[in-house]
């Protein structure tokens, strides 16, 4: 899908497959077990993940990972927004990246990609639900032309704590 050169070697855009579930599991359970960012404290298995994939084509809706110098360092997808017929045309994404893989245009190539495919599929916005404890997350959704439209004050709880949600929408 895109091939560029990228910080430690050349970055790549492409589907998930089910042989890079190994490479996924480490990076989303590490956001999972160790920040904030995801709410959910439940990790994720490859029984799982290999489910969400099939869905994912099922559905055509992408799911979408980064190879950096040839190895998985991040991944992108998107999803219904809420369900019913009036919000067909409006998806939230979602974007996970390992940490060194941060700064060098993974994540704007992902959501560059995810961009395309909903253009192609119809879709007039994408929404990211960004942790409020994401400062991170909620500066780069802004600096790719997101918008933050609200804030939900304590939605989230996770060790104990609550968390807000911030929302960011960007049309295509």
């Amino acid at each position: 899908m895109n091939d560029r050169p990228a910080g430690p070697g050349p970055l790549r855009i492409r589907a998930a497959a089910p042989d890079d579930i190994a490479a996924i599991l480490p990076i989303w359970n590490a956001i999972i077990r160790d920040t904030l960012i995801i709410f959910s404290p439940e990790e994720r298995t490859a029984q799982g993940v290999a489910q969400l994939l099939a869905a994912k084509a099922a559905a055509g809706e992408p799911f979408l990972v980064a190879e950096i110098g040839g190895r998985v360092q991040g991944f992108a997808t998107y999803g219904p927004f809420r369900g019913g017929a009036g919000y067909v045309h409006t998806m939230e994404h979602t974007i996970i990246l390992a940490p060194g893989a941060r700064g060098h245009g993974a994540g704007r190539a992902l959501i560059a990609a995810l961009e395309d495919h909903g253009r192609a599929a119809g879709i007039h916005s994408l929404f990211a639900g960004i942790s409020a404890t994401n400062a991170e997350g909620i500066a780069f959704h802004a600096a790719i032309g997101f918008a933050e439209v609200a804030r939900l004050p304590q939605v989230g709880r996770k060790w104990g704590q609550w968390l807000d949600l911030v929302l960011m929408q960007k049309f295509l």
